[in-house]
C-alpha cells in the first residue's frame, strides 16, 4: 500500500479572534493547493481515498483534492489533527479495514505531525530530520505484512514549488 501524506496548502495566519480549528485557507493557498493538485492528477495519481484532518484547512485541501478528480472518496479522520498518534492510527484506523497491497491512500494533515509519521513508518523513531511544506507530499510504501512502523520504504518527497 502506497501512503501519500500531504500537508495542508497556506492558512491564514493564527489570531485570537478564530479558533486554529477554524483557519481557511488563503487565496495564495488555495491557489498554489489547486495547482498542485492539477500537476498531480497530469502525473497519473489517484487515490482509493482521501483521509482528512477535521480541522478546516485541511478539510479544504483534501476537497481541492477531490474536485480536482484525485479521489471520489473523502473521510475525515480524527487522528490526522495536530499531535494525532499514528500508531493510534495504525491499531485503530488502518489495520481493521482491508486495502489491497496497491492502495494509494492520500492523508490531508499538519506539521510536524506528518513529517514526525513519516520518519516512524521509515525508521521506527522520530529524527526532525524530514520537513513537509505546505501543500507538500511524502509518498511512503507500507509492507504486505506486519506492522508498517519502521519496516517502510520513501518513494516520494516533494515540496509544492517542484510541482508547480
Amino acid at each position: 500500500m502506497e501512503l501519500y501524506l500531504i500537508r495542508h496548502g497556506i492558512a491564514e495566519e493564527r489570531r485570537v479572534d478564530i479558533k486554529d480549528e477554524e483557519r481557511s485557507l488563503t487565496k495564495e493557498g488555495r491557489q498554489k493547493t489547486e495547482k498542485v493538485a492539477e500537476r498531480l492528477k497530469k502525473l497519473g495519481l489517484h487515490f482509493d481515498l482521501i483521509a482528512t484532518s477535521p480541522l478546516t484547512r485541511a478539510r479544504q485541501t483534501a476537497e481541492i483534492l477531490i474536485s480536482t478528480g484525485l479521489s471520489s472518496q473523502l473521510e475525515e479522520c480524527s487522528y490526522l489533527g495536530p499531535d494525532g498518534c499514528l500508531e493510534s492510527w495504525v491499531l485503530n484506523w488502518l489495520s481493521p479495514k482491508t486495502y489491497s497491497s496497491d492502495s494509494q491512500l492520500a492523508l490531508v494533515g499538519h506539521e510536524p505531525d506528518l513529517s514526525t509519521w513519516a520518519e516512524i513508518l521509515l525508521w521506527g523513531q522520530a529524527k526532525a530530520t524530514l520537513v513537509l511544506k505546505k501543500a507538500g507530499m511524502i509518498g511512503v510504501k507500507l509492507p504486505e505484512k506486519g506492522s508498517p512502523l519502521g519496516r517502510s520504504q520513501m518513494f516520494w518527497l516533494t515540496p509544492p514549488k517542484y510541482l508547480l
